[in-house]
C-alpha cells in the first residue's frame, strides 16, 4: 500500500540537514595538509630508504663484506649526499636477510642526485652486478621520520635490534601518530627507542619502529616495565584496532653498521 503522507515525511527528513540525517551520516572535515607534512620532522628534509635483501645462505658472509666495502667508500666520499644509518642481519624473522637503512640529507633531490651519480659510477655498477649473484630477492621503501621519535644516531654496542613493522588500515596514520606521540615517552627509560618511520613509496600505510636492547632478556624486561607506566595501556588499547598486520624482526648489526 502507498501512504503518501508518510512517504513525503521520510523524504523531507532525509533531505533536511537536521538531527535525523546526523544519525546516519558522519561528516568528516577535510584535512588541510598531507599526513606526511603533519607527522614528519619539519626542521629537517631528510628522506630514508630501507632495503630488505634476501641472500643466498651460502653467500651471506661474502655479501656482508661486499656491502661493508661499498658503504665505507660512500661514507668517505662527500660528493654523495647519503649515509647508512644501520645495517643488520635478521636473527629471528626472515632468515639469511640483510636490512639496510639509508638517510638522504636533502630529501628527494638528494636521492635523485645520489642515484644519478651512482648509475654513472663504473665501480658501483660492478658492485651491483656482483651483489645480484648473491641475492634471492630484494625490496625497498622510501620513508619519512616521525617528528616525535628519537633521532637515529650511531651508538656503541653490543646491542640487538628489533624492528617492529605495522601495516595500518588506510586513513589511520594521523590517529596512529597522535597516540604514539604520547606513548613514546613511556619507552625512553633504557634508551631503547632508536627511530620511528612511516612509508611514502613502496608498501603504503606501513610503520617501522626500531628499538635497541642489550639482549633478549633485556628486551623482555624493558617491554614489561612499560606496562607499569600510566598511559601505556591506553595507548596500546587505542592503536591495536588501527593495525591490519604486524611483524617483529630481531636483528644483529653488521660489523660496519653505525648502530652497534
Amino acid at each position: 500500500h502507498s501512504y503518501p503522507g508518510c512517504r513525503l515525511l521520510i523524504i523531507a527528513r532525509f533531505s533536511d540537514k537536521g538531527w535525523f540525517q546526523s544519525m546516519f551520516v558522519h561528516e568528516v572535515e577535510a584535512r588541510k595538509d598531507a599526513h606526511s607534512n603533519l607527522l614528519s620532522k619539519s626542521e629537517t628534509s631528510d628522506l630514508y630508504k630501507i632495503q630488505f635483501h634476501n641472500v643466498k645462505p651460502e653467500c651471506l658472509e661474502a655479501y656482508n663484506n661486499l656491502e661493508a666495502e661499498v658503504q665505507h667508500k660512500l661514507h668517505l666520499d662527500q660528493d654523495y649526499p647519503c649515509d647508512v644509518v644501520g645495517s643488520w642481519n635478521t636473527w629471528y624473522g626472515d632468515q639469511d636477510q640483510a636490512v639496510h637503512l639509508w638517510r638522504y640529507t636533502g630529501g628527494y633531490p638528494a636521492l635523485t642526485e645520489c642515484l644519478t651519480k651512482l648509475n654513472n659510477n663504473k665501480e658501483y655498477r660492478h658492485f651491483r652486478m656482483e651483489r645480484s649473484k648473491m641475492l634471492v630477492s630484494r625490496r625497498n621503501q622510501l620513508l619519512l621520520e616521525f617528528s616525535f621519535w628519537n633521532e637515529p644516531t650511531p651508538r656503541n654496542g653490543p646491542n640487538i635490534y628489533e624492528m617492529r613493522s605495522y601495516k595500518l588500515k588506510p586513513g589511520t596514520m594521523i590517529e596512529w601518530g597522535n597516540h604514539w606521540a604520547r606513548a613514546i615517552k613511556h619507552r625512553q627509560e633504557n634508551n631503547e627507542a632508536v627511530g620511528g618511520f612511516f612509508s611514502q613509496i613502496g608498501d603504503l600505510y606501513e610503520v617501522h619502529h626500531l628499538w635497541a636492547y642489550k639482549d633478549l632478556q633485556s628486551r623482555e624486561e624493558t617491554r614489561n616495565s612499560a606496562w607499569q607506566k600510566e598511559g601505556w595501556d591506553s595507548s596500546v588499547y587505542y592503536t591495536v584496532p588501527l593495525i591490519r598486520s604486524m611483524e617483529s624482526r630481531i636483528m644483529i648489526p653488521t660489523k660496519s653498521s653505525p648502530l652497534q
